[in-house]
């Protein structure tokens, strides 16, 4: 293993931070479900919300921002969050709503990419080293974007076995996706050789909070299924 992680050090060397095989970026929704190319490991929408919803996520209390998840249908995903953000002191207004619909839109990509009809939707509230390790999803699909605070962090397959065994030591490059950019991750269960490398930032002690929404489909680890006589 040793010898291996020395030759993946060596490789390193001059890689360049866009050269990873099964990696793509696009500019619109639409060019996520590249993810579904048998060849493609990791989707990347570079996307900017505006200004103004930052402003306002930034300016929240840490305490208010959402810490939920649901199972839900992409037509039920407004009408069940409500209570939710209701629950967690998220203040109405345009902004909300502008939060709300973005969720919405993202949850509705992430149905028709995946073809599920339901998706387990977590929105976190994330102050804590959580998943820190660097790690492989153990599951076919995962969507990730960052609303509030440092996003997640990758590294290109080349370094991924590096990274894995080295976690807090690891040296290599790390690349960061940016607040707002919407990724498609691979995980282990798409089969043999799938699976892209990440971790949440390490923030603890730090005093700063994340607001992290995650798409999965339903899973053993899933909620109970919303449904209308929920609200």
């Amino acid at each position: 293993m040793t010898d291996q992680l020395t030759s993946l050090e060596g490789e390193a060397v001059g890689m360049s931070a866009t050269s990873g095989v099964g990696i793509e970026t696009c500019d619109t929704a639409d060019g996520l479900a590249a993810v579904n190319r048998p060849d493609m490991q990791l989707v990347i929408w570079q996307r900017a919300l505006p200004l103004r919803l930052q402003s306002w996520l930034d300016r929240m209390d840490a305490s208010c921002l959402p810490d939920t998840r649901i199972l839900v249908r992409p037509r039920d995903l407004r009408t069940a969050l409500k209570p939710h953000l209701d629950d967690c002191g998220v203040p109405q207004g345009d902004m909300r709503d502008l939060l709300v619909r973005d969720v919405d839109d993202l949850v509705s990509t992430f149905s028709k990419v995946t073809q599920t009809d339901l998706v387990d939707v977590r929105l976190e509230r994330v102050s804590h080293d959580a998943c820190w390790k660097f790690h492989r999803d153990r599951e076919k699909a995962r969507l990730l974007t960052t609303y509030r605070g440092p996003a997640t962090e990758w590294v290109q397959p080349i370094h991924g076995e590096w990274a894995l065994h080295e976690q807090r030591r690891f040296k290599g490059p790390v690349e960061h996706l940016r607040v707002h950019d919407v990724a498609i991750f691979k995980g282990s269960c798409a089969g043999p050789g799938s699976g892209i490398v990440h971790r949440s930032p390490p923030i603890a002690s730090t005093g700063r909070t994340r607001l992290l929404l995650c798409l999965n489909k339903r899973s053993a680890a899933s909620p109970e299924a919303w449904s209308t006589k929920d609200y």
